[in-house]
């Protein structure tokens, strides 16, 4: 493909591994000018763009970096600028260097990207589509570790895929969401009698086949009075009452749902749909309390408008704690650790780490744990990306441009070409 001229490129000496790839894929790393490396992107991906399109993805700055964790790459999906950056999954390295890149189609976006394991191999994962954060509408796809797309997965029975979730199971599954709207009778709580409602759907998909296994609406299972959205100012006007924005499994083979709009973690059963536990909320099946030295907030809540709850052994999970969605109940946004008594009935609050720089992310986020026990956390709708020591120590810390977030970042070894070592 023809490109205008550029001034001429120093080239980054990256790893070993990396050379590999570049050599296995035909492709050229090149880096401009301010230190930040350009898009190491399949020609297929780049051919032939409209000329008002931009190719390249935002430059990231890193404010700390700790060279020493060797926790892996960076997974994460710009999106935001679209006339100045392109939107689309990405792999940086830890200072920054882009070391692939696809771009998406200009008006789509990409949400969700990580290194996964399908049917025993590692591959990359992510959602692309339109309209996340509302009714939005897209396709997951599943590329192998020769960047070559290997299969997608749909929303199945009339509903079209969300962004906010994209898991593989250790089975060969995958877990999805889902939007659609309803017409609900309010009255009860103070609403209209034709109120039009958003709800959520959670899917387990048989990836082969496109099969639905197991469906989920939370309007089944969950009132609407639970919700902490106010409710809209006409009955036409969808009301996002539940908003659902992850499903993950805990440590006993159940799920966890989580509704950004009720504040609350849902335990479900994967058999029945019927909700074990929740966490949080108005109907929290536990007392909520923080040990010493952690903060509840203005709620007396563990989190509020919270996302991707994670199960990490020991009865601890971690949170993605916005505690806000425009009106803060803390000042900042953090990443939190909860550890869950389930024979007093207790969750406390034993760890946080703070926004670095003392922001509040209104939407959007996720808290990773590392194979070495380091917290990796986007910060959702701020432009920063972090990662925290066991003991809450910053290791390392990145900004997109003003205008740029991913909705989740991650780190982990990738092994492209056959290589060795830990995945996902």
């Amino acid at each position: 493909m023809h490109r205008p001229a550029m001034p001429r490129p120093r080239y980054v000496r990256l790893p070993r591994r990396w050379r590999t790839l570049l050599t296995a894929a035909a492709v050229t790393a090149a880096v401009v000018p301010a230190a930040q490396a350009a898009a190491v992107i399949p020609a297929h991906a780049r051919a032939n763009p409209p000329a008002a399109t931009p190719a390249d993805p935002p430059p990231v700055t890193v404010l700390t970096q700790d060279a020493g964790h060797g926790n892996g790459d960076i997974f994460i999906a710009p999106s935001g600028d679209s006339t100045t950056y392109a939107n689309g999954p990405e792999i940086i390295n830890s200072a920054g260097q882009v070391l692939w890149f696809q771009p998406v189609p200009a008006g789509e976006e990409a949400a969700d990207f990580r290194p996964q394991v399908y049917d025993g191999q590692p591959v990359l994962t992510w959602w692309q589509g339109t309209g996340l954060g509302g009714l939005s509408s897209g396709t997951d796809y599943i590329y192998n570790d020769h960047f070559q797309q290997i299969a997608t997965v749909n929303a199945g029975n009339g509903y079209q895929a969300d962004g906010h979730e994209f898991l593989i199971t250790p089975w060969n599954t995958a877990l999805i969401l889902a939007y659609t709207t309803a017409t609900a009778d309010l009255t009860s709580i103070g609403g209209p009698a034709d109120q039009t409602v958003i709800d959520g759907i959670v899917q387990e998909i048989d990836i082969r086949t496109g099969r639905v296994l197991f469906q989920w609406n939370s309007a089944d299972h969950v009132p609407y009075s639970d919700s902490q959205q106010p409710l809209p100012s006409s009955p036409g006007t969808p009301w996002d009452w539940f908003h659902v924005n992850a499903v993950h499994l805990d440590g006993n083979g159940n799920l966890l749902i989580d509704a950004r709009n009720t504040w609350t973690t849902y335990d479900v059963s994967p058999r029945t749909g019927a909700i074990n536990w929740e966490l949080g909320g108005k109907e929290s099946s536990f007392t909520e309390r923080a040990a010493p030295g952690q903060t509840l907030d203005s709620a007396n809540e563990i989190f509020a408008w919270q996302h991707d709850p994670e199960y990490i052994g020991h009865d601890e999970f971690t949170f993605f704690d916005n505690e806000s969605s425009g009106t803060p109940l803390l000042p900042y946004s953090r990443a939190i650790t909860v550890r869950l008594n389930p024979f007093t009935k207790v969750a406390t609050l034993v760890k946080s780490d703070n926004q670095p720089e003392g922001l509040s992310a209104a939407s959007q986020g996720n808290a990773q744990t590392t194979r070495n026990g380091d917290l990796f956390v986007g910060w959702g709708a701020l432009p920063y990306f972090s990662e925290f020591s066991p003991s809450g120590q910053l290791l390392f810390n990145a900004e997109f441009p003003a205008g740029v977030n991913t909705y989740r970042a991650y780190r982990a070894p990738w092994f492209p070409f056959g290589g060795h070592g830990r995945h996902g």
